[in-house]
């Protein structure tokens, strides 16, 4: 029914809308509203679906498709005037021209180019090329000091002290010493400035160890010595085994003798498995080194770009007769920051520098500032209203008299300790402290904190996204299953499989069988199929011979000493040792098939770039030469070889790939569809295997198509994938395998711990719907009895509307969206689906993309506010690791790129679970105590001054000065304070058993206006009192006054502290004795702030001891009547 309503897609896909519209008017029929494109400016039809509910009917959809033929009609009239539009557009055209010229002018940038780079000669390069240096730096020696200064004076805490502190330049407002002010802000700055002046040092120290490497180019007198930042384009440089390659380059050469070397890639794209690289062939051949500077060849090379995955360009020597041309492809290249794994290898340099794909591919993250961070500075600025108001009415008390501007500025400096500096200190310590905390942790070892900012943000998370392959699962393959058709083999069967590969005759029936059927026409093999059907043996055969031979895995024998790499290519009656091989792949699930036909008797034994040899389960070597390889794509989604057999020249043509690739290209068949599902329910990763077998004649026509095609410049990727489907078709049909990739280590146990801590948990992975709905289930992210949504593929908007209706109705049931239907949605109903998906309690979105998955962790940001945390473990998970508040890397199969790029890593996603209820959940509750008692620490001695001041006729007169504020913010109350990070209401056993207990945290409130409030008039009460009490207390001299009141102060927040602590450490009762100590020290020397013959008497005592104790007893009889009457839920799970 939605496929009759003439939809239209919103303006993004212009010239489609464009078709629709012509094909819409055209059956509109003649008459007026044939003319009306070309009259007329159209609004979007399909805005019309926005004026109706997304809860209407089917009905509704059918009763109002008329308003569709009238809608643009109606909307004629809206048509601007000529006049209107003349300026309106004009004004228009020349702000956004003004605007463009200057973006251009101030970001201009040197415009990227191909190139041609003559091999060994630098000197005739066109165009200046950037140098071959690594820069990490933020800053050099003139921007250091202005860089450091910028980025902590755009906080407003910061820049609101350095006012402050100016201030003091200024005889009228001066009050008290300089240092009182320049010192605390001094101190923060110091530090700042030394952490920011090592990490330099440090990246400094890296790319100079980098840049001074030592590498070997080749030149016309021989070898010379170079250091890899004086590496020019041009340039031929040797690189070693185990060696970095210095810069981009065309591999022209290679010790093996097979022309081709395997690299790591882990550093550059995040995959543990080598690559296979290809030398130039013209280059290969040649007798020695030096014929390198006696030929003239040159390559060209595309401009340099962002995709280390592809590479086009050509490789030309000119003076042979005829010139010989050779396309250049991804497996010619040797990107920069890779390592040589086998053999020496020596390339021409391509591109340096900046143009290198390793530093194009390097973006600096976003600065991540945790929700903490962001509401204490909300905080902040109301104590900074807080702050002007009291000044305005202590100017206004005074009654305006004078210079009462001046008056009020003193006002402000005066009470500045309002705003405490050392509250981003403290913070930035503890943080400091949790992150070391969690590294030490033994029960999650291996632990690593990369962003020391956020440790809070564990503590706060709502939504976890979650990747599958190697984060929920192991990313081990094993091979479970292997169906024929008719015939299906799974894990206990396996040796019916051995059984009949050791019984060889049926092969060579099956080969000749083959022969024939495929020189036959397709239409009559296809009509005699049921005469001479195929035995099982011999389809046995050809399934694990097509498995056997259709991939890009490489057996790699550990080299003995004095060997060198020879064992890999040595002659085919040579014995290979099973024990000393092992295989490297791109892809585990290749690796998992390729032991699988090694385990049932065909081993692969030895592969080069020509040939592969492989081991029946009779001891017989059979050789097949690779004629093609088509690599797999995620746009092909399959991968093919063309090979021939030594012994008999026969050409076949296999491939395999995913279900949805394979389906249109093989012949046709009954029963892949239903078996593709029914392993995927399985949980299985599946595999078509299918066949060709082509002719010489067929073979050399290809040939000379694909040769063609690959050496275009212009299109080059779709001419080849062109000339390769025109094979692909009509290919027989020989099985589909099952791969299990198997649950990491508790994961269930884990998942359910996060959903009963209120996490409600999100799966994107770019595998199919089926396997990813079947993990789902195993792994419990959807539980057995749960309802499953599966959200229809949709296309246009109508089909969205109604299928979001249909999803609407249902309650309470998990949602699986393909990618494409996601994109969709988001392109016209963002906020339902937002809001729709939200109220589930599992997403899974499978088919999904990089940039999906990192614009789901953004619509959830922006849809909820929450907070939201990504986990992965691929380098495909980057960008939604550092799309989310909270990024999570797994050290996995896939290497380490996720990890790195993540602000926290882990080995195992089982440890997920401790990092926040336990790491995550303290961290919070801490640093949310910490901030309010560093701001309770501000407002109780800035209450003291407004006392002080009110008392006094409104002076602007400090109440303490010099290093009596100092030595309050710093010696005095810093250890007890800063003690308070050791803190924790339950233990961290408890936390894990009741993860209920997270749930409170996500409310935020123990950091709120609320409890914000209830400290501020705990500050003003001891304040008030400390300061009352003193005035009232003294008897004879002002300085009393002084002695009595700091001393309380000081013992107040030495008490404060322990009312705050729930758990008692031995690191507080030093503190709290080390600081009082300090204190009881230092009274000897502050002669001129105190009296110290007061100070030694009886009187002090007892007048110290009873203020003290009227400010701080009230408050532990209220703190212990509220635990008795309302007590948190963590002392009910402790008592």
């Amino acid at each position: 029914m939605a496929d009759q309503i003439p939809l239209y897609p919103v303006r993004s896909a212009a010239a489609a809308a464009h078709r629709k519209r012509a094909a819409y008017y055209s059956a509109a029929g003649p008459g007026s509203g044939a003319e009306w494109p070309s009259r007329y400016q159209l609004e979007d039809e399909s805005a019309h679906l926005d004026e109706m509910p997304l809860m209407m009917s089917e009905e509704g959809f059918e009763n109002d498709e008329s308003d569709y033929h009238t809608l643009p009609r109606a909307r004629t009239a809206r048509r601007r005037s000529g006049l209107e539009r003349f300026v309106c557009g004009g004004w228009k055209l020349l702000c956004t021209s003004c605007c463009d010229w200057l973006v251009n002018i101030c970001q201009r940038k040197r415009e990227l180019k191909a190139r041609t780079v003559w091999l060994g000669c630098p000197e005739k390069c066109e165009e200046k090329h950037p140098r071959n240096s690594i820069k990490n730096q933020k800053y050099n020696i003139f921007t250091f000091i202005p860089g450091v200064l910028y980025e902590q004076f755009k906080f407003f805490l910061n820049l609101y002290f350095l006012v402050v502190s100016c201030s003091q330049f200024v005889p009228a407002l001066k009050i008290g010493y300089l240092y009182t002010y320049w010192a605390p802000l001094g101190f923060v700055l110091a530090v700042t400035i030394m952490r920011e002046a090592i990490d330099e040092f440090r990246r400094f120290q890296r790319d100079k160890e980098v840049n001074s490497q030592l590498y070997s180019k080749l030149t016309v007198r021989g070898k010379v010595q170079v250091k890899s930042s004086d590496i020019q384009v041009g340039d031929l440089i040797i690189v070693e085994k185990n060696q970095r390659i210095p810069s981009d380059m065309v591999f022209l050469r290679t010790s093996e003798k097979a022309g081709s070397c395997f690299i790591r890639t882990d550093q550059l794209d995040g995959e543990t498995d080598w690559k296979l690289k290809v030398a130039v062939s013209c280059t290969q051949r040649l007798p020695a080194l030096g014929d390198l500077f006696s030929i003239s060849a040159y390559v060209y090379a595309q401009k340099p770009q962002l995709d280390i995955h592809s590479f086009e360009g050509t490789f030309t020597r000119e003076d042979s007769d005829p010139p010989i041309h050779e396309s250049l492809s991804i497996e010619n290249t040797l990107w920069a920051n890779t390592i040589v794994a086998s053999g020496t290898v020596i390339g021409v340099v391509i591109y340096t520098g900046k143009e290198t794909r390793s530093v194009m591919n390097t973006s600096n993250p976003k600065n991540k500032v945790g929700l903490l961070d962001l509401e204490l500075n909300q905080l902040t600025k109301a104590l900074f209203v807080a702050l002007v108001a009291l000044s305005v009415v202590m100017v206004t008390l005074q009654g305006f008299v004078g210079p009462w501007y001046r008056s009020l500025f003193r006002f402000l400096l005066l009470f500045s300790y309002i705003i405490p500096i050392s509250l981003r200190v403290n913070l930035d310590m503890g943080k400091a402290a949790y992150g070391w905390m969690i590294m030490k942790d033994e029960s999650i070892p291996g632990t690593v904190v990369r962003t020391s900012t956020i440790p809070e943000e564990l503590g706060r998370l709502v939504y976890l996204l979650t990747d599958k392959t190697g984060t929920l699962t192991q990313n081990e393959m094993v091979f479970k299953r292997l169906h024929l058709g008719t015939v299906s083999y799974g894990a206990d069967t396996m040796d019916e499989i051995q059984g009949h590969l050791r019984n060889p005759c049926p092969q060579m029936q099956s080969q000749a069988g083959g022969n024939n059927a495929s020189s036959t026409p397709p239409r009559k093999a296809q009509s005699s199929a049921p005469k001479v059907r195929k035995s099982v043996s011999s389809r046995v055969h050809e399934a694990v011979k097509a498995i056997a031979l259709c991939h890009n895995v490489s057996p790699v024998y550990e080299s003995r000493a004095g060997v060198g790499g020879e064992a890999e290519y040595a002659e085919a009656d040579q014995d290979f040792s099973d024990g000393n091989r092992t295989y490297q792949a791109a892809s585990p699930d290749e690796v998992a098939l390729v032991q699988w036909t090694e385990s049932v008797g065909l081993t692969l034994v030895s592969r080069d770039l020509g040939s592969m040899q492989l081991r029946t389960p009779s001891g017989q070597i059979q050789t097949y030469c690779i004629l093609q390889m088509f690599p797999f794509t995620s746009e092909s989604k399959r991968m093919g070889v063309i090979v021939r057999d030594e012994s008999t020249a026969e050409i076949t043509f296999y491939m395999k790939g995913a279900d949805v690739a394979m389906s249109s290209i093989v012949q046709y068949n009954d029963w892949l569809e239903e078996e593709c599902g029914n392993m995927a329910r399985e949980g299985l990763r599946t595999l078509v295997v299918a066949k060709r077998a082509l002719t010489e004649e067929q073979y050399q026509d290809f040939e000379s198509r694909y040769s063609q095609a690959k050496l275009s410049i212009h299109d080059r990727a779709l001419k080849v994938a062109a000339v390769v489907e025109s094979l692909e078709r009509q290919m027989e049909l020989l099985c589909l395998t099952g791969v299990e990739d198997r649950l990491q280590a508790d994961v269930r146990p884990t998942l359910e711990l996060l959903r009963n801590a209120g996490i409600k948990i999100w799966m994107l992975t770019g595998d199919k719907l089926e396997t990813a709905t079947c993990i789902a289930k195993s792994s419990h992210l959807v539980s057995r009895t749960q309802d499953i949504h599966i959200f229809r593929p949709v296309t246009n908007r109508g089909e969205a509307h109604l299928e979001l209706n249909a999803f609407r109705r249902k309650h309470d049931c998990a949602l699986v969206i393909s990618g494409d239907s996601l994109e969709v949605c988001l392109k016209y109903y963002e906020h339902e689906l937002a809001e729709l998906a939200c109220q589930c309690p599992a997403v899974v979105c499978c088919r999904c993309s990089p940039t999906q998955k990192a614009r789901i962790a953004k619509l959830l940001q922006h849809h909820t506010g929450k907070r939201t945390c990504a986990v992965g473990d691929g380098g495909n998970d980057v960008s939604m690791i550092q799309a989310a508040d909270c990024g999570i890397g797994i050290e996995g199969k896939e290497g380490r790129q996720a990890s790195l790029a993540a602000d926290f890593s882990v080995t195992q996603f089982r440890h997920i679970g401790r990092l926040l209820m336990v790491h995550g959940r303290s961290s919070y509750k801490r640093s949310a105590a910490l901030g309010q008692f560093v701001m309770h620490r501000g407002l109780i001695i800035s209450t003291m001054q407004a006392v002080f001041s009110s008392v006094f006729y409104f002076a602007s007169v400090p109440l303490y000065q010099g290093f009596l504020m100092v030595g309050y913010a710093t010696i005095y109350t810093m250890f007890p304070v800063f003690s308070l990070v050791l803190d924790q209401d339950v233990k961290p056993e408890t936390a894990m058993l009741y993860p209920e207990l997270y749930k409170d945290l996500t409310k935020g409130r123990s950091l709120s206006f609320k409890t914000f409030l209830v400290w501020v008039l705990i500050s003003i009460y001891q304040g008030g009192i400390l300061m009352y009490g003193a005035l009232l207390l003294f008897e004879s001299e002002f300085v009393h006054v002084l002695a009595i009141s700091f001393t309380a102060l000081i013992l107040t927040e030495l008490l404060m502290v322990a009312l705050t602590i729930r758990t008692w450490h031995w690191l507080m009762a030093v503190a709290e004795v080390l600081s009082l100590g300090c204190y009881v020290a230092s009274l000897a020397f502050l002669n001129e702030y105190f009296d110290v013959a007061f100070i030694t008497t009886v009187t002090f005592v007892w007048k110290v001891s009873a203020i003290t104790m009227v400010s701080c007893l009230p408050l532990y009889v209220l703190k212990y009547l509220k635990r008795k009457l309302s007590p948190p839920s963590y002392t009910k799970l402790t008592s």
